[in-house]
């Protein structure tokens, strides 16, 4: 059979391949018109890309999170860890948990830091005002989740390298073909985050403070409380997760307004826009491709069967392009009536800091806007990050 006319699998499905990474929409319009229940025997996985399919998997209470419930060999298995973050947990322990932890981030809570996260945002572009430009990522999108979540759970200002670090570090654990090499330096940059983590709280249970770890550790329900484990383990995924998804929201953004001068210009005239064109990008180019599910019983997608234990990878990110539901999915329309999407995910396991990121991208995407009339892309070719279940951009070189 012809490269043409064979199904893209495997790694070809993540942005460890060159063209997935580069531009991720064809190669999924072409799975979901070829098999659009895919079996990648490759990765042992099923791979769904019809938005209708995903929604289902990810919404239904009857699907397992949790990679120790995978058989043996199957792509979920790959994410087994003896501490799961509640990324990775099933009820009741994913529902005791997330109602322990929203009680202490709430959107209320969230919306009280807008005045500090804009601090911050004019802090980080005050720097690079006298320039003739600067990198969007390691100048701004960057930097700022890493800030604002290091400063709600009250990391010491002097250990933010650190983190941000251990953050980058750490995310590469979603690479489903780690090298040995690769695998160690996920432990490690881990181990030292938990560790430095594991002695603020017993620092904080000693001594409370006015930050995130102290309302984890006060937080109770029935007399329920969040052990030290558990807290650390939230802390980790806050810092690592929210972190890489952030700073790639903020980027994917500023690309694709400084890609189509006329949504920009749009924006610029009526900054009211900004809660769509946030929406619109989360659709239109999200920072998370995918997520994943375990059968917890026998089942059949479209007529394809699926055993108890195998692994059903939905795509986010070609759910948010299905031509079937979407008009003109491939173009960027900040005026877009519907800008519903799945790139937080759904059900259960629904972003919990979905709000917050929401928050960071549309005061910065405003302020940026605001501040830099003349903003303009520079003519560098783009490099895209070799990240599975992410996409954002290593670098993102603009003038001012």
């Amino acid at each position: 059979m012809s490269e043409e006319k064979k199904a893209p699998t495997g790694v070809e499905l993540t942005s460890l391949d060159r063209a997935f990474r580069a531009d991720p929409y064809p190669v999924m319009d072409k799975l979901r018109t070829m098999e659009p229940v895919h079996r990648d025997e490759v990765l042992h996985r099923w791979v769904l890309t019809r938005h209708d399919d995903v929604s289902r998997i990810v919404s239904d209470r009857s699907m397992s999170a949790d990679p120790r419930k995978a058989l043996p060999g199957t792509y979920m298995e790959l994410f087994r860890s003896d501490q799961p973050s509640i990324l990775f947990l099933d009820p009741p322990d994913h529902t005791r948990l997330r109602g322990l932890v929203s009680k202490a981030f709430t959107p209320r809570a969230v919306e009280r830091m807008a005045p500090r996260i804009q601090e911050i945002i004019d802090q980080l572009l005050g720097e690079v005002a006298n320039g003739d430009g600067f990198d969007v990522i390691a100048a701004f999108a960057g930097p700022l989740p890493t800030i604002v979540i290091a400063e709600m759970l009250g990391v010491d200002p002097a250990d933010r390298n650190d983190f941000k670090r251990w953050s980058d570090e750490s995310v590469e654990a979603f690479n489903p073909v780690l090298t040995d090499e690769a695998r160690a330096r996920v432990t490690a940059a881990s181990d030292s985050m938990r560790d430095y983590l594991r002695n603020a709280i017993e620092a904080r249970r000693a001594a409370p403070r006015d930050d995130l770890m102290s309302a984890l550790i006060a937080v109770e329900e029935s007399g329920d409380q969040l052990t030290t484990q558990e807290i650390v383990t939230m802390c980790a995924l806050l810092l690592a997760a929210g972190n890489v998804t952030t700073t790639d929201l903020i980027g994917n953004s500023v690309y694709a307004l400084l890609s189509h001068p006329g949504q920009l210009a749009a924006l610029r005239d009526n900054p009211s826009l900004i809660k769509n064109t946030i929406e619109e990008v989360l659709r239109f180019d999200s920072p998370v491709v995918e997520t994943a599910r375990i059968a917890l019983s026998d089942m059949e997608i479209d007529g394809c069967p699926v055993a108890v234990g195998e692994s059903i990878l939905t795509l986010l990110a070609a759910a948010n392009h299905d031509p079937s539901v979407y008009d003109s999915p491939s173009t960027f329309d900040i005026r877009r009536d519907d800008t519903h999407h799945q790139a937080f995910g759904g059900g259960i396991h629904y972003c919990l800091g979905a709000p917050l990121a929401r928050l960071e991208a549309q005061l910065a995407i405003s302020t940026l806007v605001r501040r830099f009339p003349s903003l303009r892309l520079t003519d560098e070719t783009l490099e895209w990050r070799a990240l599975p279940t992410f996409r954002g951009l290593v670098r993102l070189l603009v003038l001012v």
